[in-house]
């Protein structure tokens, strides 16, 4: 049995993690067998979440005051919270697990930056692309503003330089055509035959 200091320390470690994380997801389960139990730990983990299996009011106390406190209706039965700091990849992950095993895991609620979101939010959200992907594709996205940008304005000055060129090469021809046509000025060959 703990002690009132270890309850006090797991209520606090549990109250910091809330703090800090940017998603919770609060699941129950029943018949769950060990090897599931590791299953669902280790994919968490991939995941870069934190797994506890809490009491009712360990969570309850924990979430007060923060944008937790919304879920606490559902601290009922047996509760487990995992906790992240991206909430797509912790999606993933849980409603990958719900859809895998719905006779031995139930989602309660989760809450994603301080919304309380129900199971098909959840899995909305699992469908997203991870986090560097969506940057990497904003940051393609912004790049090739900005690459059309300086095609645009590189445009003037080269456009121009082709304009001044072609006329430039026109006149040349121009007095090419003038001179040769006879039209020009006369030579003092021409002259003595007249």
């Amino acid at each position: 049995m703990k002690t009132r200091e270890q309850k006090q320390k797991d209520l606090e470690a549990l109250a910091e993690q809330l703090r800090q994380a940017q998603a919770a997801m609060f699941v129950g389960f029943k018949n769950m067998t060990v090897a599931k139990d590791q299953e669902l730990r280790n994919t968490l983990r991939q995941a870069g979440a934190q797994y506890a299996v809490v009491k009712n009011t360990l969570a309850r106390k924990a979430a007060e005051g923060t944008p937790y406190e919304q879920a606490s209706e559902h601290f009922k039965g047996v509760t487990a919270v995992a906790v992240a700091s991206d909430p797509v990849t912790l999606s993933k992950a849980v409603s990958k697990f719900a859809k895998d095993n719905p006779e031995v895991f139930t989602f309660k609620a989760g809450v994603v930056q301080g919304r309380v979101v129900a199971l098909r939010d959840v899995e909305a959200l699992a469908t997203l692309p991870p986090k560097e992907e969506l940057i990497s594709k904003i940051m393609f996205l912004l790049n090739a503003q900005a690459q059309r940008l300086a095609t645009v304005i590189s445009a003037v000055p080269r456009n121009l330089a082709v304009v001044v060129r072609r006329v430039g090469d026109q006149k040349g021809e121009e007095d090419f055509r003038f001179r040769n046509s006879g039209c020009g000025f006369k030579t003092p060959s021409s002259q003595s035959a007249i």
